[in-house]
């Protein structure tokens, strides 16, 4: 295998995260995560190995991610650890804040275990409602950098199989697979996080959905734990009103629910009640128009409080309606904080496209199913080491944008930017292990500072 160096801090958190792994296997690790650094082209496993030089024990590699596919969970763990310290308590908020959603890889052939077809959430130019692949239900940590904002750390994926694809391994006792909704799925991520976190922060957690997560198992689950739902509302979602209290107290059991339904569609239709505010919304200060009220929403199980927001196409350019309302199962909450929660939740989503388009999610050309779990969560570590690695560094060192006047300077480092910085200080610091002999001619450093420039 090539002699290549991760940047010390890198190769520190990869010893981390391989702790829970076997002994022998733990050096295997680190060199695919050096791989798939340096690859470029379709990301396949095999394009890792060959990047990173591996030869003669390419089939150890391939079992390895086997093993590492079983033990996911807790790797995880130990990267949820490596977060925590290197992210500031005041980059945290007054919540600790998570994402929750899934997103498919497309597969081909086959023979890939448990992969089925799945509706296609971005159909692109071919229109095709559906694919054959994997959906992954992914949580994601949103934690508030000084400078570029929100920024989601993706910590674990969970994959969703359905019920009749499970007939393939119902025979193979060597990986037996219960099947689970995605909102039983989202829930054991959030009771796994919550129960992590209870020792390292005195604060509320806050789970920021989408509104098909806003049903009554994952709801009343993740409420269990003593976290915070926000998700979107349906517009004929049953709404009642606030119960009246008991004339007899002590005599009787009160009333969960009130008599009398609320209709969101008048509610977000009428002239009146509404407020007006300036809000920083997807980076940027927006004025934002709402109205807000306490409502009992049977599969929250009690009071909530809805936010209606009137749609603009600057905050919600895929509505094509007035209005939008969500909704938090705290009814403390303010309705602003409940408004800034719903756009940070576009960190996940950035989240799956940097692990699809910088990392090659779904390409690895794998079928054996522990390993397609692994390599969707390697990409989504890698995305948090990197992420972890750029924290406290400068835009300046990040953006390296001198070769592109065009571009816009004041606009923050991209993930793919930053991959890139991460790839330049790999080979720096392989060349820095040469003898001195080897790198003091200028000639030599001179190949080596054009080198770097070719990384992309």
């Amino acid at each position: 295998m090539a002699a290549w160096t991760l940047p010390r801090m890198i190769a520190d958190w990869c010893e981390i995260l391989s702790t829970g792994l076997d002994r022998r296997s733990r050096k295997y690790f680190v060199a695919i995560i050096l791989g798939m650094l340096l690859a470029s082209g379709r990301r396949t496993v095999s394009c890792w190995l060959r990047a990173v030089g591996v030869s003669d024990d390419w089939q150890d590699h391939y079992y390895f991610l086997q093993t590492l596919g079983r033990s996911a969970k807790g790797v995880a763990t130990q990267l949820l650890h490596v977060a925590v310290k290197q992210i500031p308590v005041s980059h945290v908020g007054p919540f600790v804040k998570f994402a929750i959603d899934d997103s498919p890889t497309k597969r081909y052939g086959p023979k890939v275990e448990l992969a089925g077809t799945h509706h296609n959430p971005t159909p692109g130019p071919s229109g095709s409602e559906f694919l054959y692949g994997h959906v992954w239900v992914t949580i994601s940590w949103l934690v508030t950098h000084p400078t570029w904002g929100c920024i989601g750390l993706p910590l674990l994926g969970l994959m969703y199989v359905r019920r009749k694809d499970l007939q393939i391994l119902e025979n193979v006792k060597k990986a037996p697979w219960k099947f689970r909704t995605k909102l039983e799925l989202a829930a054991e991520l959030v009771e796994w996080c919550v129960f992590l976190f209870q020792n390292w922060f005195q604060k509320r957690v806050m789970v920021i959905a989408d509104g098909a997560y806003a049903k009554r198992p994952f709801l009343i689950r993740v409420m269990k734990t003593g976290a915070v739902v926000v998700s979107r509302l349906r517009k004929d979602a049953a709404l009642f009103d606030l119960p009246e209290p008991l004339k007899n107290p002590g005599k009787g059991r009160p009333r969960k629910y009130g008599e009398n339904r609320i209709s969101l569609v008048r509610r977000g239709s009428h002239r009146k009640g509404w407020t007006t505010a300036r809000m920083v919304l997807y980076g940027l200060e927006r004025t934002v128009t709402y109205k807000t009220f306490l409502a009992t929403y049977p599969p929250a199980g009690g009071v909530i409080r809805v936010v209606v927001v009137k749609r603009t196409p600057e905050l919600f350019a895929d509505s094509p309606s007035a209005w939008v309302a969500f909704f938090c199962t705290d009814a403390d909450v303010p309705a602003e904080m409940i408004i800034e929660a719903v756009s940070d939740r576009s960190a996940i989503e950035q989240n799956f496209h940097d692990v699809k388009e910088v990392h090659g999610a779904g390409e690895q050309q794998v079928r054996n199913v522990w390993c397609n779990v692994a390599c969707w969560n390697l990409c989504l570590w890698l995305h948090t080491l990197v992420e972890l690695w750029s924290w406290k560094r400068s835009g300046k060192t990040l953006k390296q944008r001198d070769d592109r006047p065009w571009d816009d300077c004041s606009r923050r480092p991209s993930h793919a930017d930053r991959v890139k910085t991460v790839r330049k200080h790999t080979l720096r610091e392989t060349f820095s292990c040469l003898p001195q002999a080897d790198r003091s001619s200028r000639k030599i450093q001179g190949f080596f500072k054009a080198l770097t420039r070719l990384v992309n």
